[in-house]
């Protein structure tokens, strides 16, 4: 944690480097506040990965300190590519890991979207 209490961000991460247009994406949809595109290497039919535009590193982060228009834009964004691909009918599954031990590899805040067939258990049961 940084002295702020914010976590510090790394603006050399791959997804910032892939706002500023310095990596290139596969694209599905972008607005004013975030950019969604295809992950390069999917774990379902459908696996697109949408990230605000601005130095958020958690969800927490993201939501304390980002405008109410950008928290909207972020989320409409999200629900409209499950809609425009389809996704409503037969569900998907939104997931974003925030940390280590969850797993977060890229210290930006971002949701993955699954879809495109029958996804199965998130995590196994307790016990």
């Amino acid at each position: 944690m940084s002295v702020s209490g914010k976590p510090p961000y790394d603006p050399a991460n791959i997804f910032a480097r892939i706002l500023r247009g310095e990596i290139p994406c596969q694209r599905v949809d972008e607005s004013e506040h975030a950019l969604a595109f295809h992950d390069i290497a999917p774990q379902a039919p459908v696996h697109v990965l949408v990230i605000p535009k601005g130095d958020w590193v958690s969800a927490a982060d993201f939501h304390a300190g980002a405008s109410n228009a950008a928290i909207a834009g972020f989320w409409r964004l999200v629900a409209k590519v499950a809609r425009d691909l389809g996704l409503e009918d037969r569900g998907y599954r939104l997931l974003s890991n925030m940390g280590e031990d969850a797993g977060q590899e890229v210290a930006h805040f971002h949701v993955h979207l699954f879809g495109g067939r029958r996804l199965g258990r998130m995590v196994p049961p307790a016990g």
